[in-house]
């Protein structure tokens, strides 16, 4: 390991990092797009800020001109791309009949013996499977799933890791039009049955245990508490992945049985064809405050977007070997297996990303030659303060691209990248959601990148910002907001009468407008910054400040591991703004530290940045995907109990939340009154 590194100094936000080569322009997918778009239309769209602009003027066009140029493959014909420009209830593609997982696996035929998914956990040894495995297993277990009872509009749920059986899972049940839903296996039981329960499932695919950072995590227990609480279950498949050795429960269907049967060859396989309406999968919410949002997504308009971002955003092509680390239950994973739309080979890996140590991920990325690889600003972090070099240690030959993800990234992370890992890396970020199962802002491989700034609106997205009464803002934060419809909108939410409780979600404060709940910034070269969530924006006596521009200046601070900063309403128009910051073993949050904190703050931002006070904590609570749970702490401090609050089974680090329980006990008078 090097010596500890300094975090890169003199990097300012907007710098130019890298500009791509002309011949990786002209290569790369969203260019012949481009080209082909002109060609077929007649067009001069002359740059990427062009064919954006031409994709939201002319969804239809936009749109229609993907289904072709995907060769999507449809039993009927589709009416018309889009019945009306109406925001919830657009109807894309009606007439059309599809299938997702068919689309998804259509590249075996092409070559079957080339390898498909590298894989690797901290159970498992690395290995590869070929397209002929893949979609051989999957034949077979969706055969058998049939045999089971289970079809079209059945849901099928997963408690399972990061593993090649779980994704032959998904496609299989995607495969015979039955409803995905998925929640990793570090959840807690509770937080589990509250996803379930909502979607009364007909099959679960479950697992015994899982590894973590070396320790061991037994999952019967859980198991059987979400068996007793879901009385749909007709059947539960048991994979023995921490034990194998271990015979599975009784009554449970143990994977290898259910998969040892005849080939069941492609010729002689149907896929469940399915309407523009017919649900894919659920994607849950974080639930970290409330019931999580069961959010349904359809074939027609998750495979066009998967397309479009795989082939014109991440720059993938045939034999690409991205790997984006995740869990089953992040939509990272939902998208790591779309990038089988463009003959990509993705890389599975479960278990910790930084145990033993923060190289993980390299190595992982040296031994399959990955090429894009998606990872956290916060992993990062670790790998600074820890002083790893990657380009000293690991042979990345393949590797072109990082994407950075799960929250908002810093110019020094960007130019930290490149300094430390490979000079001419393409280095981006994106931001969307669960609920769109993509991004709204993103990447693009024809344009420069600049420090900390996310390259672009996405295609066919009509990406604006929004001040409070709906007018417009240029090189000012705001909200983000979408004036037009896009295919990979929910269709609606699990069990929401009338649409309630996604209209309020989204479309409550401008009908007919999405509002996304981030704040955002646009600057005049169309390049984008996220500043956080706009519940979570800091008012301080009505200045409005991005969290992502304290955690940036702070975390700099080689004594601060993490952050985090919430601001308090009290009673009487006073506010309290607090503090809290993780400290590198050995450092001490003494006065010299506080000072240092507010000067490097008054700084890089401004006097309204410095807290009013600031507390050491043992660790920042973080949600099961990775994002600090600002709110749930603000509503603690000001008197919320923390069952309402927050979920601790929704919680990547439940025991961080007791601290602030703690605090506002000892505290309650300075906060109330």
């Amino acid at each position: 390991m090097a010596a500890l590194a300094e975090t890169p100094r003199g990097v300012a936000e907007g710098d130019l990092l890298w500009t791509p080569p002309a011949a990786y322009c002209a290569l790369s997918g969203v260019e012949r797009f481009r080209h082909w778009v002109n060609a077929r239309n007649g067009l001069d769209l002359e740059d990427y800020e062009a064919l954006r602009q031409w994709s939201v003027d002319e969804l239809e066009q936009f749109w229609g001109a993907c289904w072709d140029y995907f060769d999507i493959r449809s039993e009927t014909p589709y009416l018309r791309v889009l019945d009306r420009r109406t925001m919830p209830g657009a109807r894309w593609f009606e007439g059309a009949r599809l299938n997702y997982a068919e689309h998804l696996l259509r590249r075996e035929a092409d070559h079957p013996e080339t390898v498909v998914f590298h894989h690797s956990s901290e159970l498992r040894a690395p290995a590869t499977m070929r397209w002929d495995e893949l979609g051989g297993q999957v034949r077979i277990l969706a055969e058998q799933m049939r045999k089971l009872g289970v079809g079209p509009g059945d849901r099928v749920a997963s408690y399972m890791p990061n593993v090649p059986e779980t994704a032959i899972a998904m496609l299989a049940t995607t495969a015979i039009g039955a409803i995905w839903a998925a929640a990793s296996p570090e959840f807690g039981a509770r937080a589990v049955i509250d996803r379930f329960a909502q979607i009364k499932p007909k099959l679960l695919f479950a697992v015994d245990g899982y590894r973590f950072a070396g320790q061991e995590f037994p999952r019967e227990g859980e198991v059987e508490q979400i068996l007793g609480s879901l009385d749909s279950l007709q059947h539960t498949v048991w994979l023995t992945y921490l034990h194998p050795d271990r015979p599975p429960p009784a009554g449970t269907i143990p994977w290898g049985k259910l998969l040892d049967q005849p080939e069941v060859p492609r010729s002689g396989f149907r896929y469940e064809r399915v309407g523009y309406d017919h649900p894919l999968w659920i994607l849950f919410s974080s639930g970290t405050t409330g019931l999580p949002k069961a959010v349904v997504h359809s074939h027609v308009g998750v495979l066009l977007e998967h397309c479009k971002v795989g082939a014109f955003h991440l720059g993938l092509r045939p034999g690409s070997r991205p790997f984006f680390y995740s869990t089953t239950g992040w939509m990272m994973w939902n998208i790591l297996l779309a990038c089988l739309l463009q003959d990509a080979a993705p890389v599975l890996y479960d278990g910790s990303p930084i145990a033993p140590d923060s190289g993980v991920l390299w190595r992982i990325a040296e031994q399959a030659r990955v090429t894009h690889l998606g990872i956290s600003p916060g992993f990062v972090q670790v790998m600074q303060k820890d002083g790893l070099r990657p380009r000293l240690h690991y042979q990345l030959p393949d590797l072109e691209m990082i994407l950075l993800v799960g929250s908002p990234s810093t110019p020094e992370t960007f130019s930290w990248l490149h300094e430390a890992v490979k000079p001419d890396l393409w280095v981006t970020s994106q931001s969307g959601g669960t609920e769109i199962a993509s991004a709204f802002v993103g990447a693009s491989p024809t344009l420069p990148v600049h420090a900390g700034e996310i390259q672009a609106r996405s295609l066919g997205m009509d990406v604006h910002v929004w001040d409070e009464q709906g007018q417009e803002l240029r090189g000012q934060v705001g909200e983000l907001v979408v004036t037009k419809p896009f295919p990979s909108m929910p269709l609606r939410f699990w069990n929401d009468e009338g649409d309630k409780r996604y209209r309020e979600s989204y479309f409550s404060t401008w009908p007919g407008v999405w509002r996304h709940g981030d704040f955002i910034r646009i600057n005049e070269r169309g390049g984008c910054y996220i500043l956080g969530r706009s519940d979570s924006m800091l008012n301080r006596y009505g200045v409005c400040i991005g969290t992502a521009e304290v955690y940036r200046s702070v975390e700099r601070m080689e004594e601060i591991l993490d952050s985090l900063i919430v601001c308090c309403e009290l009673a009487g128009g006073r506010f309290f703004m607090p503090m809290f910051v993780k400290l590198r073993p050995g450092a001490v949050l003494d006065e010299d530290l506080r000072n240092r904190i507010a000067r490097r703050l008054r700084a890089d931002c401004s006097p309204r940045h410095v807290p009013d006070q600031m507390y050491r904590v043992d660790d920042i609570p973080y949600t099961l995907t990775g994002k600090k749970m600002e709110v749930p702490v603000r509503k603690i401090l000001v008197g919320w109990p923390l069952e309402k609050a927050a979920s601790r089974d929704a919680m990547l680090n439940p025991s961080a939340i007791d601290w602030f329980v703690w605090f506002r006990a000892q505290n309650r008078v300075m906060l109330s009154s």
